[in-house]
Parts: C-alpha cells; sequence; structure tokens
C-alpha cells in the first residue's frame, strides 16, 4: 500500500468501516509513520492495536508484533484475516517444520502481520531468519512486563532490544495500558528507546463510577447490585472455585449468570465467552483469564468480588465497564478480613528460597528432567497430579512457578493451545494399496495430502474442523477415522491439547545451586509491598475523589473530581446526622417480624430519594451483628 496516495483514515474505512479515529489514535500513527520510536499509553478499550495496525498497512512490509497473550494474538490474527488482511502468529505448538515453513513464507512477503511471544525471540530458528524478514515496524504489547519494577514482569522481555542488531532501523512502538512513570521510564530504556514520542491519555472516565463498598456479605452485596443493573455486567473472583459458586447463587435468584476461568477447556471458554458477548448471558463470574481482547462496548457494570493485588489490574478490569462512553459503574467489594489478608500477600507472593528450591526438585522429579538437560523443551504439566504427589498447596505452586519465570529459569502458561498433529508412517505405494483396500477411508488421506504441505515427509499440525469442512465430512467421523488411520499405521494423529505447560527457559539444575538474583527478588518484593498498600489506600479511602487517586498513580498528575464516584457523592450529599440515622433505624427495626424480611420489601418502605440512607444504617446494622442476612437475601434480627 503506497502510503503517499491513501491517508490513513481511508485505511480506517477501508478496513474497519469507522468513520473517524478516537482520542489519541491519529497522532500516534502519524508518529509512526515518521519514523519515530513511539511509546503510547492507553486505558483498556481505548483501541491500541488500530494504532499500529494502520501505520504498518501504509508503510508495506510486515509489522512483527510481540506479545506474551497466546489467546490476545489469536484473536488479531483471526479478526485481522476476516478483514482481508494477511497475518499468522508463530505458537508454541508448531513443529520444527511449520515454523520455518511460516518463517519462509514471512521473508517472502506473504505477511502484513507476524504475531509472537517475546520467548520466540531467542528461538535459533527465527534467529536465523530474522535478518530477511521484511520488517517495517517492531510493536512491543504489553509493554509494561519488560520492567522488573512494573506489576507483570517478564525477563523473556530483556531481550527484545537485541534483535536490532539483526533488522534493519526501523521505528519501535511500545504499547501498554498501564503503567507508572517509573516503569515507563523502564520501558524506554530496556526497549533502547529513541526520543521516543510519548502518549498517555487520560486516565479519566467521565462516566466510569467508581465506588467501594465494605461488607460482611459480598455474595448479597452482589446480587443487590445486579439486579438494579441494567445490561451485561463481570464479577470477577480470585479462584476457579468462587466464580463457580457465585455463579450458582446468582443463578438461584433468577439471574442469568455463567462462569468462566483458565481451567474449562477451550470449547467451554469459547462458548461461554460467546453466550455472553451475543447477550444470552447476562452476567460472567471469572478470574482474571477473562476479558483480555474481547471488545463489548455496552458493559454496564464490574464488580470486583475480592481486592486485586495492585492498582494497575484494577484499574484494567474495571476499565472493561462503559467502554461505549454510557454511564457504568465499577464496584469494589470489601470485607474487614480482606485488607489483612492482602498484607500478608507478599510473603506468600515471594517465598523464602528454600520453598523455592524444594518446588524446583519436585518440578525436575515429575517431568523428570535430568540435570543439565531441558532448556528449549516444553512439558505437559499435570497440575493436579502434581500437587497430590509432592504435598504442596496450589497457591505455593503458582508463587513459586512466577518466581521461576521472573529469575528466567522456565516460562508457564496455564492453558496451552496445541492443535492436533498427524505424521504418514508410510510411503506413498503403501498409501495406494491401503486406499484400495479401505475406500471408505481414500476421501480423508486425499484431503490431508492436498491440503498440508509436506506432510509425507514431517508431521505437520491439522485442525479437525477444516478438514471435515473441506472433505464435506462430519466432525466426528473425521475424528474417527483419524484414530482408524493411527491404530492401522498409516498415521501417527496426536490429538490436540488444551493443557499447562511448562517451557524450559534454562537447563535443569541442582536445586541447591539454584541461581537467584536476591538484591532483586527483595527490590521486587519490596515494590509489591508498595502496590499492595495502593490499593489498600484506595479501598479505605472516603473523601478523596477514586478517579483522581488512580490518575494520580499512574502520573503524578491531579484531575478534577469525577463527581460521580461514591466519595464525590458523598461530598455533594448533606451528612446523615444522628436523629436522622436513628429514625432510620427504629423504622427498619420494626418493619422487620421475626421470620425475617425479603430486602427489596424492606427498602420499598423508603422513597428512592432515601436510598443511599437506608443502605448506609443497613450496612451498619449488619456490621454491628444487630441483622444478619441469608442466601436468598433475608433479614433477620439477631437473638
Amino acid at each position: 500500500m503506497n502510503k503517499k496516495s491513501v491517508t490513513p483514515k481511508e485505511v480506517l474505512q477501508q478496513y474497519w468501516g469507522y468513520a473517524d479515529f478516537r482520542g489519541l489514535q491519529l497522532p500516534i500513527i502519524e508518529s509512526v509513520l515518521e519514523g519515530k520510536d513511539t511509546l503510547a499509553l492507553l486505558p483498556t478499550g481505548g483501541g491500541k492495536s488500530i494504532c499500529f495496525q494502520v501505520p504498518a498497512l501504509l508503510k508495506g512490509g510486515m509489522a512483527l508484533v510481540i506479545s506474551p497473550l497466546i489467546a490476545l494474538m489469536n484473536d488479531q490474527v483471526s479478526r485481522l484475516c476476516e478483514l482481508g488482511i494477511t497475518a499468522t502468529t508463530i505458537e508454541s505448538g508448531l513443529s520444527y517444520f511449520e515454523m520455518q515453513l511460516v518463517l519462509e513464507r514471512a521473508a517472502a512477503g506473504k505477511f502484513s502481520f507476524l504475531y509472537v511471544s517475546p520467548e520466540r525471540l531467542q528461538n535459533k530458528l527465527f534467529m536465523h531468519f530474522l535478518p530477511d524478514l521484511p520488517i517495517n515496524l517492531v510493536v512491543v504489547d504489553e509493554a509494561h512486563c519488560i520492567s522488573q519494577w512494573g506489576y507483570d514482569f517478564r525477563p523473556a522481555y530483556l531481550g527484545i532490544a537485541q534483535i536490532k542488531d539483526y533488522i534493519n532501523a526501523v521505528p519501535f512502538m511500545a504499547l501498554t495500558a498501564s503503567a507508572t512513570l517509573a516503569v515507563q521510564k523502564d520501558i524506554i530504556q530496556q526497549l533502547q528507546l529513541r526520543q521516543p514520542a510519548v502518549f498517555q491519555q487520560s486516565f479519566a472516565r467521565p462516566t466510569l463510577a467508581y465506588s467501594v463498598y465494605e461488607t460482611h456479605s459480598k455474595v448479597n452485596k452482589t446480587i443487590e447490585l445486579l439486579q438494579q443493573a441494567p445490561g451485561s455486567s463481570i464479577v470477577y473472583c480470585s479462584t476457579r472455585k468462587q466464580t463457580k459458586d457465585v455463579a450458582h447463587l446468582l443463578q438461584l435468584q433468577g439471574l442469568s449468570a455463567g462462569f468462566y476461568h483458565a481451567g474449562l477447556t477451550k470449547e467451554e471458554r469459547n462458548k461461554k465467552q460467546l453466550n455472553w458477548i451475543q447477550n444470552k448471558t447476562y452476567i460472567m463470574v471469572c478470574t482474571n483469564a477473562f476479558g483480555m481482547g474481547i471488545d463489548k462496548p455496552d458493559v454496564r457494570t464490574v464488580i470486583h468480588y475480592n481486592i486485586p493485588d495492585c492498582i494497575e489490574n484494577y484499574y484494567q478490569e474495571a476499565g472493561r465497564a462503559g467502554r461505549d462512553n454510557l454511564k457504568a459503574d465499577a464496584v469494589l467489594l470489601c470485607h474487614p478480613d480482606d485488607l489483612q489478608q492482602l498484607l500478608q500477600l507478599p510473603e506468600k507472593k515471594f517465598p523464602p528460597v528454600e520453598t523455592i528450591r524444594k518446588v524446583y526438585q519436585s518440578l525436575a522429579d515429575f517431568l523428570q528432567i535430568p540435570i543439565g538437560i531441558g532448556q528449549g523443551n516444553y512439558y505437559d504439566f499435570d497440575i493436579e497430579n502434581f500437587i497430590q504427589n509432592f504435598k504442596l498447596d496450589a497457591v505455593t505452586l503458582f508463587n513459586v512457578l512466577k518466581v521461576l519465570e521472573q529469575e528466567g529459569h522456565l516460562s508457564f502458561n496455564e492453558s496451552v493451545f496445541a492443535p492436533s498433529q498427524i505424521g504418514f508412517k508410510v510411503d506413498k505405494d503403501v498409501l495406494f494399496e491401503f486406499q484400495k483396500n479401505f475406500p471408505v477411508l481414500e476421501k480423508i488421506t486425499q484431503t490431508l495430502l492436498r491440503t498440508y504441505q509436506g506432510i509425507l515427509t514431517h508431521r505437520v499440525s491439522i485442525y479437525e474442523r477444516q478438514i471435515a469442512k473441506i472433505a464435506r465430512l462430519s466432525y466426528d467421523t473425521v475424528k474417527t477415522q483419524l484414530h482408524q488411520l493411527h491404530q492401522y499405521q498409516i498415521i501417527e494423529y496426536v490429538p490436540q491439547k488444551d493443557s499447562p505447560q511448562i517451557f524450559m527457559l534454562l537447563n535443569r539444575a541442582p536445586a541447591a545451586s539454584l541461581h537467584i538474583n536476591y538484591e532483586q527478588y527483595h527490590a521486587r518484593k519490596q515494590m509489591y509491598t508498595q502496590r499492595i498498600q495502593s490499593i489498600i489506600a484506595y479501598a479505605k479511602e472516603n473523601l478523596q475523589c477514586r478517579s483522581s487517586m488512580i490518575a494520580n498513580y499512574f502520573s503524578a498528575k491531579q484531575i478534577q473530581r469525577c463527581g460521580i464516584c461514591d466519595n464525590c457523592i458523598r461530598a455533594n450529599r448533606p451528612q446523615l446526622n444522628i436523629t436522622e440515622f436513628i429514625k432510620i433505624e427504629q423504622k427498619i427495626l420494626s418493619a422487620i417480624p421475626q421470620q425475617g424480611i425479603a430486602l427489596n420489601q424492606l427498602k420499598m418502605l423508603f422513597e428512592p430519594t432515601m436510598d443511599k440512607y437506608f443502605h448506609e444504617v443497613l450496612e451498619r446494622l449488619l456490621d454491628e451483628s444487630v441483622l444478619a442476612v441469608d442466601t436468598k437475601q433475608q433479614i433477620f434480627k439477631k437473638l
């Protein structure tokens, strides 16, 4: 595409159908087209992908996009292909032969976008092809991962700048939704950005109302909020079990709720996500595995059932509400015990070195990796079996795995999709004879040969649904026939996997001499402690504007009070004096019979304008154990 004859706006309209750019998109695009290194901080839902996809198409050649999120990479590649734009990704499931094939096509100029993980940049085959790739732009997504002072440090990012020695001088673009001033500085330094243009969209969300509710009954507060909330909602929980339990309790109240976490199969996750996007399910109760890359503008409410461990995560997740710039709510629920549990997290997240060595030894034994072996290999990791065999708790395991990642020993992905693979075990002559004897299997063998280049000599990744479509067979028939071919020893068929994997970045070391940079380890622990203290301060604050607090955390800049968060509303309304409090308290207590009363029925005794005061008094009575509430939202007097 000739950038002199086509404008960015024309590209936007041609492929995406949008009338115009939003916010800082156009200035960022113009910076890239001028050849400048660029750092862009755009909030969740701010249209970051447009910022690099449009200039990459205008520049011609191919953009190299580096991202740690496999699901997000696959999602963006699918969307680009649907738009008629050539794009591909190098996944962990690809064989050496398939990776070579992709890189050969990329070097021949067959793609406008190549998505890779930072770990793939270290691959010898990738490095071999790198000088021949027609790269016009290098994009580093989730760029905060390069900073060990950030909330999601990934050591593989530290090697990104090294590719500058193998490619022509092209602009680098770093993208992130949230980074403090210290992290921004680190991104620029670690990526060796040259006098970068820095763009930072305001952290203010004028239509997003932040609020914090301290409550003894989170489920009842959640039910109450969702019964009043129109449209789609997200409820973030901290554990998989909690997502299922909370969704079940919501369903008992007649609410349209589903649950989602990384432990579900890919098919289950896709189905649940689609039902939510299409409004077949209105409420998604989920872990933070949900939401990344999902473009649903009409989410009206995001509830955090548990307090996240940093403002960065909270801001990103809360920011999935109200992307259509209409009124939306971001609610943080806080039980009195939550803050104390948060204060204990640094010791759990950064376990003693003895614990790290013990888990590392157990991991090597479980995966059967000898000392001095393992670098560059993937290992399927059965987490439940491992925990049972070695008598470990899941929290300790995941925290140690994170430490081992940050120390550069391994990479852990909780859900890696590896497509099915097939390799022929016979030559053409034997295959011809087999087809004569088993004509019912001829169609599928011919489809395999026509569809997948090199399949007779190399194992390749295949997609059963694609085969079914081409061969005009049912999906179940294809799977049955592939298993039959495997049994007849015509092919080796390895069905797809959607399971956790460990990727060894270094050879296995003796546990006693496992290298850990203690100084940096303790520095990261200190930074994590500070982030915990920041989110606690946010939860406890009842005077400052919450939007202002978030903006100040990231940019040290004060913004105007939002006027719609709970603290702003509290500041703008008359205070409830002791006489009014007692009057409402007596009205509540006198209205509750011995057998209890439904919350909604109790609320109806008060005018809508009194709603805030009603809840303020009710919460106080619950906190002081004068009243109790059950899971069916029945209010009782305590004896």
